[in-house]
């Protein structure tokens, strides 16, 4: 077997059938807590801090690698340019420091 050095295969990955995937996951973890034990609880809200953080980091990523305008983050989210900039800027310029 041969290894080719410097030349990854990349896998596309479609996005929107990414984050349905995703999302049916959230809810069935949500499920299974709520079916199973109260301390659960506390597993499912590390999940929801995880992704506020990634939220976070994907907003941060948009802005740095890619030259977005709040206004286009905020249109994206449907959101105002000001609300966007006030739900993440902060949250930026913290996990920049």
């Amino acid at each position: 077997m041969s290894k080719q050095r410097g030349k990854r295969r990349k896998v596309e990955v479609e996005n929107d059938e990414f984050m349905q995937f995703a999302r049916r996951i959230v809810r069935a973890a949500g499920k299974r807590v709520g079916d199973g034990e109260p301390v659960d609880l506390a597993a499912l809200v590390a999940v929801r801090v995880e992704l506020e953080e990634v939220e976070v980091r994907a907003v941060q990523a948009m802005r740095e690698r890619y030259g977005w305008s709040w206004f286009e983050i905020g249109r994206e989210l449907g959101i105002t340019r000001q609300a966007a900039q006030q739900r993440y800027g902060r949250k930026i310029a913290r996990s920049a420091s």
